[in-house]
């Protein structure tokens, strides 16, 4: 081991940690920001970009390149040194901003989503390596409220700039939901002069190979799976396309464990690591969150938007129960590990409240009140609170300070796993069923006399028209249309879109089943995890220390 850099061995100060905070806090603020505007606008996108039925890939392919790239970021952070991989995914998910902007379908803008997310999955899993590198366990809840600011500053700005933005004809002469990406740009300029004036970090070199090997077969392990997932409902989840991605991926993920097995500490994924009762409960319970959370937090924006008819901006600020419920069940879970050093309580408890959430989430209906869905969202958002830091913070306690940055992401990674597979798989089985839900609803809805009233109004006989064309084509109903673009629905006579609003929720209804059924198996994971006492100092003192015994060692021996 070499030291790359010099700087006082003396514990940071509060000061001093303070300071490298509001570097980490641009970072994390440019993809939190990032994520609400997105989520808000999105349909809105979709609809422009002719292609709603598609919206999945262009949150799929971020995930996935954000997932692969996770541990990578944090194996390369613990050999050079956190600050230059946190630069470079600054860099990187700004130039996907860019590409972004110039999107001229969904297919093309999943692309380049693809390539921000390079660029994400460095900034949470090195921001908070970082954390864990300098503030010891059981005074990371002093500093909490500082990194709660920037999630709850980017829920409240999220859903009204993106609302602002997606609703904008152009600004500029640039379409407005151009601008949904092309504001990161400032954004992410600020957050680079900010963290590199602030971030100044002894680090010390470990010589280890980099598993580039590994790296690649995780993406052809990921990647196939991830696309019949995507796919599956077009091409019949049996098709031989289905059949060959299930067999790459399988052959992909043995010879993935293979590698990681051959290289042992120097692989992407150590799996000695995953041999640690505490990572090894964590990660997998974090697989089952992140299909939960990711799951939910894509249907609920289109509930709000296609069954409510809440306008993006209206969406976003409706879903600020969920970011209550969020920062709450963050603070109170941090100030209580802080007072006592046990953790175990709140993971168990917060994955409780997600499953009875979700399960409460199935009964809600086309015309549920909002006020019921949004107190739902407050405990499923508690829920995410007690998972978020508790698990992370277990993770990071339970493995030596030199395997801190591999150890966030491998924490950041497995739950980004479950999300990309809960994204996929949730907007699949919903895309799939909406059809034949619709249909259904047309079907209960159309002999009312509610619905022939409204078909004979001359202000309906665009859509008596179609619909008629539809039926008369054996079409299961006027369902493929709202697939491509939704936003007709918005102008539509109530009375005749209440078929459409039905099925749509009746589709979410099932999705929501499902994310409560993977949480079961999640609670019941979540037992098994061990409490651990925490540590009282830093992971960077603590190799401080440990530097300064090798050197005081090497001097004796001279």
């Amino acid at each position: 081991m070499t030291a790359t850099t010099s700087a006082p061995d003396q514990p940071l100060t509060h000061r001093q940690i303070v300071t490298i905070l509001i570097g980490l806090m641009s970072g994390m603020f440019l993809a939190a920001l990032d994520q609400t505007i997105v989520a808000t606008s999105i349909r809105t996108i979709a609809d422009d970009l002719k292609g709603l039925e598609h919206q999945a890939w262009a949150t799929t392919a971020y995930l996935i390149t954000a997932t692969i790239v996770t541990p990578l970021y944090g194996k390369l952070s613990d050999i050079y040194g956190r600050k230059k991989f946190f630069i470079t995914a600054i860099t990187i998910f700004i130039i996907g901003s860019i590409l972004c902007t110039f999107s001229t379908s969904m297919l093309q803008l999943a692309a380049f989503r693809a390539v921000q997310g390079l660029g994400a999955g460095g900034l949470f899993s090195l921001a908070l390596a970082i954390v864990g590198d300098i503030v010891p366990p059981r005074e990371r809840a002093k500093y909490q409220g500082y990194f709660l600011a920037v999630f709850g500053t980017s829920s409240v700005l999220g859903p009204v700039v993106g609302g602002f933005l997606a609703g904008a004809d152009s600004i500029f002469g640039i379409t407005g939901w151009r601008w949904v990406f092309l504001v990161n740009v400032p954004i992410g300029i600020g957050a680079l002069v900010l963290v590199t004036k602030t971030l100044h970090l002894r680090h010390t070199r470990l010589n280890h190979r980099i598993d580039w090997i590994g790296a690649a077969l995780l993406s052809v392990s990921l990647v196939p799976l991830l696309l019949v997932a995507e796919q599956g409902r077009e091409w019949g989840w049996g098709s031989g396309y289905a059949i060959a991605c299930y067999a790459i991926g399988a052959l992909g993920a043995a010879a993935f464990f293979w590698q990681e097995a051959r290289m042992g500490e120097e692989a992407i994924l150590p799996l000695a690591m995953f041999r640690n009762r505490t990572v090894g409960v964590a990660s997998a319970a974090s697989v089952l969150i992140g299909i939960a959370m990711f799951g939910g937090l894509a249907s609920l924006p289109l509930y709000l938007q296609i069954v409510k008819g809440a306008s993006p901006t209206e969406a976003g600020l409706l879903l600020l129960p969920m970011t209550l419920g969020i920062m709450s069940g963050s603070i109170v879970s941090g100030q209580i590990i802080s007072r006592t050093g046990r953790y175990r309580i709140f993971p168990v408890v917060g994955v409780g409240l997600l499953m009875v959430s979700l399960f409460a989430f199935h009964f809600v209906h086309f015309d549920t009140p909002l006020w019921q869905t949004m107190v739902v969202m407050v405990f499923f958002g508690l829920g995410l609170g007690f998972n978020f830091q508790p698990l992370t913070l277990a993770v990071q306690n339970a493995v030596p300070p030199q395997q801190i940055g591999v150890a966030t992401s491998t924490a950041t990674f497995t739950r980004q796993i479950g999300g990309t597979i809960g994204t996929a798989v949730f907007l699949s089985i919903l895309f799939s069923l909406v059809p034949d839900k619709i249909a259904g609803a047309m079907r209960a809805v159309a002999p009312t006399p509610e619905f022939q009233e409204a078909l004979r109004d001359p202000a309906n006989a665009a859509f008596a028209k179609q619909l008629a064309e539809s039926q008369a084509g054996g079409s299961a109903a006027a369902s493929s249309g709202v697939l491509q673009d939704s936003s007709f629905l918005t102008n539509l006579d109530e009375r005749l879109a209440k078929p459409f609003l039905m099925g749509f929720s009746e589709a979410m209804d099932h999705v929501f089943l499902v994310g409560a059924a993977v949480m079961v198996i999640g609670f019941i994971v979540m037992w098994f995890l061990p409490e651990v006492e925490l540590r009282k100092g830093s992971a960077y003192q603590e190799r401080a220390d440990s530097d300064a015994a090798e050197a005081a060692a090497d001097a004796a021996a001279r």
